[in-house]
Order: structure tokens, then sequence, then C-alpha cells
């Protein structure tokens, strides 16, 4: 086993590599990234389903629907950072440069279709809405990313991504009906 000196120095080694390609990743990005028509698509994705979103919601639901949203952009973060790091897909075309995740994908476009499913005929089995979900994201949503040149799967097919897809849509749905919440205190 390598004395902890020896381990610093290979860990300090790498995290020195690791912030040189980033500062390139980053000079990349301005000098071709920023502001070509793919960023320009990647911003207003990031902010116009909001907007859109903030006047067609359920006004009496916003506070349990944000909080889905919140859990499903953490869930997609997670699972993309993971993915990208270890090699199983990349993306081009950032919007903010230093994040591995495609921005609008985690935090616009999964956690706004999983809150507007959950807000459309309630009543319908949520296991369907969470196939319907899956299936939208896996063959329309990706496939297009892909085609955009933005996401670029190297170790992984979109068939992998259905049951991860329905897994966060029905924990989603699970936690938007609890009722389970105890009132704040000051004691």
């Amino acid at each position: 086993m390598a004395n902890k000196e020896k381990v610093i120095e290979i860990l300090d080694g790498n995290q020195n590599q690791i912030e040189r390609l980033i500062g390139k990743k980053i000079d990349l990005w301005l000098d071709y990234v920023l502001f070509s028509g793919l960023w320009w698509m990647g911003l207003a994705l990031s902010i116009l389903p909001w907007i859109i979103w903030f006047f067609f919601r359920k006004r009496g639901s916003t506070d349990r629907l944000l909080y889905i949203a919140f859990y499903v952009m953490t869930i997609s973060v997670l699972l993309d950072i993971i993915g990208d790091q270890i090699g199983l897909w990349h993306y081009r075309f950032h919007v903010i440069p230093v994040l591995p995740t495609y921005f609008p994908w985690d935090v616009t476009l999964m956690p706004l279709a999983v809150i507007v499913l959950l807000q459309v005929k309630p009543h319908v089995n949520p296991w369907l809405k969470a196939i319907f979900f899956a299936l939208l994201a896996s063959y329309v949503g990706e496939p297009v990313f892909d085609w955009l040149g933005v996401y670029v799967p190297k170790n992984w097919r979109y068939t992998y991504s259905v049951p991860i897809q329905i897994a966060i849509y029905m924990s989603a749905h699970y936690l938007s009906i609890r009722n389970n919440y105890a009132q704040l205190s000051n004691e």
C-alpha cells in the first residue's frame, strides 16, 4: 500500500490535470459555444418552459409541484453527472460550461414534464403516465438532442433510460401524494 504522501501527490496531480482540462473546456465554450444557435436554444429551454408553466400551473398545488420538481432536478443532475463522469455519455453546447450535465434537460425539461403529467388527469393510472414519460424522454427527447449534436451517448442506449425514467416518475408520484407534513413550530 502506498504511503499517504504518495497518495496525496497522485490525487493532487490528478486534480491539477482536471482543472487544466476544465480551463480548456471554458476557453472552447467561450470561442465556439457561447451565443451559438444551440447555446441560445439551451438558454431558451432553461427559462421559457418555466415561464409558461408559471401561468398555466394549478395554483393551489404550486408548493407541492415545486417540491417534486426540485426532487426530479436533484435526481436528474446526480444521475447525469454519474453517467458523464464514468463515460456513458457526454454533452456538447453547454449553457453553463463547468457543469457536466445539460442544464435545460435536468433543471427544466425533466422536472416540468413530470409535474405537468402529475397535474394533467391526476386520476389516470400513474404507471401509464410513468411509461408514457419514460418512452417520451427516452425515445423522443434523447434522440432529438442526439440528432442536434448536444447529447452524445457513448456507452448508452436509449432503452437503458426507460426503467430509470419510470422510477423517477413513480417516485415523484409517490412524493406528490404524501400528506404527512407536520407544521413547523418554534419549539
